[in-house]
């Protein structure tokens, strides 16, 4: 049995399991599981699959992937939303990004920083505000509010220049 291979477990002509070899093999719950396999008279030919690429060819990225899917909970990264929509927008990829990050609340404001472990104040640099977090920076700060302001009757030439 050294030198058996898949081959010896199955009679290719009949297309059945060679149950002597398998339950000699295999331990009883194992070989049970095997011999329920149904093994399909239409196929000529094995062939294998990777199932974890839609080509079903095996490469050490979907691999990769597979075990961390298996093996690593990240159930808490996972946030309902359409995010599909966000990039399908008609913008430039930097807009795209912009706009996911603030919907997944991964910008680096002070705030998220401090929760993070980073060491620094969190005490808005525009305007002294002692709560630098995102509704801050992009909507409640006097700052933001001007540039806001701004963007509704200005070209975004005036708006970059305003920040400069």
């Amino acid at each position: 049995m050294s030198h058996a291979s898949i081959n010896n477990l199955m009679d290719p002509y009949f297309k059945q399991w060679n149950v002597p070899v398998v339950r000699q093999v295999f331990s009883e719950d194992l070989a049970s599981k095997i011999l329920n396999t149904p093994l399909f008279e239409q196929v000529q030919h094995d062939t294998l699959i990777w199932k974890a690429e839609k080509n079903g060819r095996y490469s050490v990225r979907s691999a990769y992937r597979l075990c961390v899917s298996e093996l690593v909970d990240l159930s808490h990264l996972h946030k309902p939303g359409y995010w599909n929509g966000i990039w399908k927008l008609k913008t430039p990829p930097k807009v795209k990004n912009l706009i996911w990050r603030m919907c997944r609340g991964c910008l680096p404001t002070r705030v998220r920083l401090l929760d993070k472990g980073v060491h620094c104040t969190t005490q808005c640099v525009s305007c002294d505000s002692n709560h630098e977090d995102l509704a801050h920076v992009f909507f409640e700060c006097p700052f933001a509010v001007q540039v806001w302001s701004m963007a509704r009757g200005s070209r975004c030439s005036d708006i970059i220049a305003f920040g400069h």
